[in-house]
């Protein structure tokens, strides 16, 4: 059960949690999504972008669902070594910036991406994000990522608060179970990868329509 008195530190995924996609191409790659075929072609196409903009999430979740969570990651590193970067980019959900204004100095926050170091600092460079930040644990900075446990706890090891009083902010399955694993509370956003049914049956201890929303909570 959510319980906010015990928050003390504040971990965010990036892609889905902090970065967006892009909606003009979202809404251009809609047209081919036939309505006879998708009840909303547009949250079709949106979760499309996401999956091509983000591979490595849409992997991890799937590799999260069927139990092949160290297959998965072996061949995201081997991919991320070799992949040039993405030419379109990430967009900022938008209220993040203001959000993590108004957190900053409130509670010690980091960053715990699968993304490797240099797409995450990238991201968090572009937006002028890294000031907000305690800490960044990115794919490769524990011995295993998302969604064992071990990033988290790191990153909580890092700000010197108990993984028990920390709060992982995620959008995906991979999120909320590595959150869990650690003993950290889980928030599950609905502004990225992850739909409502699947964070509850992952057990997420409280679900907002976006990040923006923590305010409210905390």
């Amino acid at each position: 059960m959510f319980n906010s008195a015990k928050i003390h530190a504040l971990c965010f995924d990036v892609d889905g949690t902090l970065s967006d996609t892009d909606d003009l191409y979202a809404q251009q790659v809609a047209r081919y999504f036939p309505r006879f075929l998708f009840k909303d072609p547009d949250h079709a196409a949106r979760h499309f972008v996401m999956w091509m903009e983000a591979p490595g999430n849409a992997l991890l979740g799937l590799a999260d669902r069927f139990g092949m969570d160290d297959e998965m990651v072996a061949v995201l590193h081997w991919v991320s070594r070799r992949r040039k970067r993405s030419q379109r980019g990430f967009m900022l959900i938008p209220g993040v910036d203001e959000l993590l204004k108004q957190l900053h100095g409130r509670y010690p926050m980091a960053v715990v991406s699968a993304r490797d170091e240099r797409g995450t600092m990238a991201f968090l460079e572009h937006f002028g994000l890294v000031k907000y930040f305690d800490v960044v644990v990115t794919g490769l900075s524990a011995a295993h990522t998302k969604p064992y446990p071990d990033p988290v706890l790191l990153a909580a090891q890092k700000m010197n608060v108990p993984p028990a009083n920390c709060l992982m902010i995620g959008d995906t399955t991979v999120d909320i179970r590595a959150g869990k694993s650690a003993g950290a509370q889980t928030a599950g956003v609905l502004c990225g990868f992850g739909e409502r049914p699947e964070l509850e049956r992952m057990g997420a201890d409280i679900i907002l329509e976006d990040t923006t929303k923590l305010l409210e909570i905390l």
